[in-house]
């Protein structure tokens, strides 16, 4: 099977919101007025991002998820993306399961596959994906004209939220890699979380105007909101208190005898919460105001959300315990670059 051959037989499809698609040198979108293209990228390396055994459709559905999360994050409508795809061989089995879970969740979200590249060489993905958001007024002078929500909008005062459950995907892939175990129901459900993440488009849509920073969360939760922190010129705390009930299995872990003993579940319980990494919720900030308003946008995306802290004046990121006495930070999110 040739390049051209592959691009035609498994990527090539009717886009009806694009001017031109695949098959030129460049795709062109039209985006209509008083509306701004919002464009992210995202890479995928074998061994890497995911297992090189992994289900070939899982993994379609997740190269365009940890995307469209980057989208909702901002509060962007998703519409087109494009695929740069590295393989060692043109396998038709394995191309037809990552092109079936790939453009499913693609259908889902009206986003279309407009173009891209193919090379042989390491199992390697890169996707970038664009959106639309409304022009709109800045939120202060240092602020660009538009509605999208932005790392830089967090202000003193304003409530913390997540979206949904975080560190179960940790806790997968530290079984997966034998560093854990766990009974087949609980690592199935954790796996499914590692491997086909929810991107929270519709609650990203339902918090524009509602929320004054967001970010999803790729790299753990301390690293994400630490985003939002630095480019907002702000410091926060958290509740672990919250934090440790995110966790989708805690409840193994409370039971778990032999294993574990209570303060270690709870440690790991936390680092799998608060660093894990590949959750792709997302981490928000809103004034107190509007805590009715983002209720609404939660029932509104049928997505759950939870208030786990406060946005304050003074720089950095504290943890706090239920009775509000410190906790030490001593939880690190990922980094491709750390040692």
């Amino acid at each position: 099977m040739g390049e051209f051959e592959l691009i035609r037989r498994f990527f090539t499809r009717p886009t009806p919101k694009a001017v031109l698609g695949v098959g030129d040198d460049c795709a062109l979108l039209q985006t209509g007025p008083g509306m701004q293209l919002a464009i992210s990228t995202d890479m995928l390396v074998a061994g890497r991002h995911f297992f090189a055994d992994v289900d070939p459709r899982t993994l379609g559905h997740k190269a365009l998820a940890v995307n469209l999360s980057d989208l909702a994050a901002c509060g962007a409508r998703p519409m087109a993306f494009t695929l740069a795809l590295a393989l060692p061989t043109a396998d038709a089995a394995w191309l037809q399961a990552f092109s079936e879970g790939l453009l499913a969740l693609a259908d889902a979200h009206g986003c279309e596959l407009i173009g891209g590249d193919t090379t042989r060489g390491p199992l390697n993905i890169c996707i970038t994906v664009f959106g639309e958001v409304p022009a709109g007024r800045a939120l202060s002078p240092s602020q660009p004209n538009t509605q999208a929500i932005l790392r830089s909008g967090a202000q003193v005062g304003d409530d913390i939220y997540v979206s949904g459950t975080l560190g179960d995907a940790r806790l997968a892939l530290e079984a997966l890699q034998g560093h854990i175990q766990l009974p087949d129901a609980v690592l199935t459900a954790a796996r499914m979380r590692l491997e086909q993440p929810t991107p929270r488009v519709a609650l990203g849509l339902a918090l524009r105007g509602v929320a004054s920073a967001a970010a999803d969360i790729s790299d753990g939760l301390l690293g994400d909101l630490g985003h939002i922190l630095e480019r907002s010129g702000v410091g926060a705390t958290l509740d672990t208190a919250i934090a440790i009930n995110l966790l989708a299995t805690y409840a193994y872990f409370t039971r778990a005898s032999g294993q574990f003993d209570q303060e270690l579940s709870v440690q790991m319980a936390l680092q799998c919460v608060l660093a894990g990494g590949d959750d792709y919720e997302l981490v928000f900030c809103a004034p107190p105001s509007q805590r009715a308003a983002v209720q609404a946008a939660a029932r509104a995306s049928a997505t759950p959300v939870c208030r786990m802290g406060r946005i304050e004046p003074a720089p950095g990121l504290r943890l706090v315990d239920a009775q509000g006495a410190p906790v030490a930070n001593t939880f690190t999110s990922f980094d491709h670059f750390a040692p």
